[in-house]
């Protein structure tokens, strides 16, 4: 999965987000499951697949990065249920 994607990862459903942006999913959430990145995903162990958008640019998903960073929270959840009302790890789905 090469394109840019936004993605969010969570700790446990309704549980602490992280949204992030890469041009390799696949890589980015391993490095994240691994904990191989020092900061906020491993500080909260945010290593669940929860969400992802695939994007043609990575300047339309950096930009829709800001964007959802900048979203109420409540907003956040409705998004991820909406897809993925389970809470399920897309992890597999993508590997």
């Amino acid at each position: 999965m090469k394109e840019s994607t936004v993605y969010i990862l969570s700790n446990k459903e309704r549980g602490t987000l992280y949204i992030g942006v890469t041009s390799d999913l696949i890589k980015r959430v391993f490095q994240h499951r691994s904990e191989a990145i020092e900061g906020f995903s491993k500080q909260y162990k945010t290593h669940r697949l929860v969400y992802f958008e695939q994007f043609g640019d990575m300047y339309e998903a950096i930009k829709r990065e800001k964007q959802l960073k900048k979203w109420k929270r409540v907003w956040k959840l409705e998004l991820i249920e909406n897809k993925n009302p389970g809470w399920i790890d897309l992890f597999d789905e993508i590997t």
